[in-house]
Order: structure tokens, then sequence, then C-alpha cells
């Protein structure tokens, strides 16, 4: 199993590193993969330098991810040759996930069209617009088996995120969630 983040200029770094991170710990293979570059500036001009760039490849993973981030969601969004890779994921029937103002990239593309998601608050004006039939939802993360698509909200929600999307590809992530004190936190909140 391996598993992809797609990276571009002005990513929110937390919603980028968050799946790298749960993934890298639970053993799975879990690559940053650069858009049109392997050195990406992150929303909070934080490094990062990626294993790869984007490239036929992407079709090649259990998982496509994109983490939000204004500037890094309207790169994604505008990239053609993603758009074009994106949407033969999920006509293969592949799982892919985004969140926060990244499903704006979804959106363009069609690959919310007739499905299920979240965003973050005031993302949904702009995803409904280019995707009205597709069906926003209020919660932390939304699951679409129909589209093979995970959706979370912004940066406190990347843990529930990186979770959900293992949990999709078929993982136990009970272990992993008791050892990052997920569950902890979780009950105290």
């Amino acid at each position: 199993m391996k598993v992809a983040v797609v990276l571009a200029n002005g990513c929110e770094e937390v919603e980028a590193l968050t799946p790298i991170d749960v993934f890298r710990r639970m053993g799975v293979k879990a690559e940053m993969v650069g858009l049109g570059s392997r050195d990406i500036m992150g929303a909070h001009q934080i490094s990062l330098h990626c294993d790869r760039v984007v490239d036929d490849q992407l079709l090649d993973y259990d998982c496509v991810i994109f983490p939000g981030g204004m500037g890094g969601a309207h790169a994604l969004r505008d990239n053609d040759q993603l758009m074009a890779l994106m949407k033969q994921r999920q006509d293969n029937g592949q799982w892919n996930a985004v969140m926060c103002a990244a499903p704006i990239a979804f959106a363009r593309y069609g690959l919310l069209a007739n499905h299920h998601y979240t965003c973050f608050p005031g993302i949904d004006e702009e995803t409904k617009r280019v995707a009205p039939t597709g069906h926003f939802e209020d919660q932390i993360t939304v699951v679409d088996q129909a589209g093979h698509l995970v959706t979370s909200r912004g940066p406190a929600t990347a843990l529930a995120y990186a979770f959900q999307i293992a949990e999709v590809l078929g993982l136990d992530t009970k272990q992993i969630r008791h050892q990052m004190l997920y569950d902890y936190l979780k009950e105290n909140i």
C-alpha cells in the first residue's frame, strides 16, 4: 500500500504533513509529491522538500491526498495535468482525499458532482457554484463510498482526516490513535 500527498506552493503545512506522519508511523509508504517542483513553500513559510513531482505515477497510489491552504488550493485547482490524472483515478475507482480549501480543485475537476463532501467554512459557496450537484455536509470528515472520496474541514481536523483515510483503505487505526493520544483528546474536549 502507498499514498501520496500532493503539495503546491501555499499549501497548509499541518494538513500536508499530518497524513504523511500518520501513514509513515503506521508503516505505510507515504510520499510527498510536489506540483511542478520538489521544493514547495507552505502558506506559513515552512519549506517542504518532496520525494518526487507530479506525473502519471499518481495513478499507482492507493490514495492521493490534497491538503488545503488557499494558495495551494488554487494552484491544484488550476493545473490541467493534475485534473486529468485525478479524473482518471476516480474513473478507476481509486480513493482520493481533499480537505479545507482544496475541494475547489475537486469541484473544478468534476469529482464532487453527485457526491457528499465537506470543506472549510465558506469554501462551500464556491464548490456549490462550480459543482451544484455535490452535497455539502457540515461534518469533521465525510466519506463518499460511491465517489471513493474522503473530505475534511481544516487544520484542526487533520488527524481525524488522516485516520479516516487509513480506515477507508482498510487499515486498523486503533493502535495509532492510542499512541498519538487521539483517544485522550477526543474524550476530553
